[in-house]
């Protein structure tokens, strides 16, 4: 095994209540239209691709730019009164830091990533960091992970990814890594997504070196 690749959003931090908060009140106070399915469909998608989800299929009245620049500003105020973690995280990414090296691949813009690390302590643990911003897909693709395999100089097949959404662990399937699932008890991923898993975790304390490796070395 050469290395762990975590997401951000959903896994290390409770992120995705708030990307939703800011991203339904954006829309609705500039002219869009929520719909049932939006935060799934949103989950995963690179900034440019969000952002003209909420400007051309849900009618904002801005350009995808201004869309973006928007809601990052927004989500950036939200972390200046804190990081929400999730149980668990600063300790799951130090265990297995201590056994490999780790990787990041977040569709969260690279100044958020940039901004919760830092405030987290957590920066020093990661050995690259992927944002979807710097990739030509975002999730579902395997873009971002594949990147990231690049950036730590390893083979990505012999890499573990810790993903929560459809989206993620469908990206990190695609891009040949293992994956183990830490579901997001509000966003849960599809069946058909989580079939993906080598293994699921009921939470970050059930993610130990011992239980990684062995999802690594389990048949497919």
């Amino acid at each position: 095994m050469n290395a762990v690749v975590f997401d951000l959003d959903g896994v290390l931090v409770d992120s995705e209540p708030v990307w939703e908060e800011v991203r339904r009140a954006f829309v609705a106070d500039h002219g869009g239209r929520w719909q049932p399915d939006t935060q799934q469909r949103l989950m995963g998608m690179s900034t440019s691709e969000w952002a003209a989800y909420l400007s051309g299929e849900l009618g904002v009245r801005m350009s995808a730019d201004e869309v973006a620049r928007g809601v990052v500003e927004q989500m950036a105020r939200r972390y200046e009164d804190g990081v929400p973690l999730m149980p668990g995280a600063v300790e799951a990414v130090r265990r297995l830091a201590s056994r490999w090296p780790l990787g990041l691949a977040s569709s969260s813009p690279r100044v958020l990533i940039d901004v919760v690390l830092d405030r987290t302590g957590l920066a020093a643990s990661f050995r690259a960091t992927v944002s979807t911003e710097e990739v030509a897909r975002g999730k579902p693709a395997p873009d971002g992970y594949l990147l990231a395999a690049r950036r730590l100089g390893v083979d990505p097949v012999g890499c573990a990814a810790v993903e929560d959404s459809s989206n993620g662990l469908r990206s990190a399937h695609a891009a040949g890594m293992r994956v183990i699932a830490v579901p997001h008890p509000r966003y849960p991923p599809a069946p058909d997504a989580l079939a993906l898993a080598a293994y699921v975790a009921e939470d970050l304390g059930d993610l130990t070196p011992d239980r990684v490796a062995a999802a690594m070395n389990a048949a497919p």
